[in-house]
């Protein structure tokens, strides 16, 4: 069993991705029977790999920040922020992971893309 705890694991998880090193997150991380509920992809892990391969390889220097993480039970909430350059005001995004042990076995995401002008003046983080 992995000495981290689960919440550490799914930032963990999120941030090699974010680098690129998408086998070895998925080898780390993720039961092979792992389910997601992105819309975008087949809901299988291979199919969500293969994504956040090309993603990686179309999108190098990627900057990811985890901003907040939560775990209740067997679900952690990654609240993160993802630009492809300092100056760009990028995308915030969710990653909410339920694990089985110490493996990621079904994760959903949803993000929004960060206004250049926003009224808000507390921002989104």
């Amino acid at each position: 069993m992995n000495i981290m705890g689960i919440k550490d694991m799914a930032a963990d998880f999120l941030r090699l991705v974010a680098s690129g090193k998408v086998d070895e997150a998925f080898q780390k991380y993720t039961d092979p029977g792992m389910i997601h509920h992105n819309p975008y992809f087949r809901g299988d892990a291979e199919s969500l790999k293969a994504a956040m391969k090309e993603n990686a390889a179309n999108q190098p220097g990627k900057i990811f920040e985890v901003r907040q993480a939560l775990e209740e039970g067997d679900r952690v909430m990654v609240f993160s922020r993802i630009r492809n350059k300092p100056e760009d005001a990028g995308f915030a995004l969710v990653h909410i992971c339920r694990f089985e042990g110490d493996r990621i076995s079904e994760m959903w995401d949803v993000g929004q893309q960060i206004p250049d002008d926003s009224p808000n003046e507390n921002g989104m983080f």
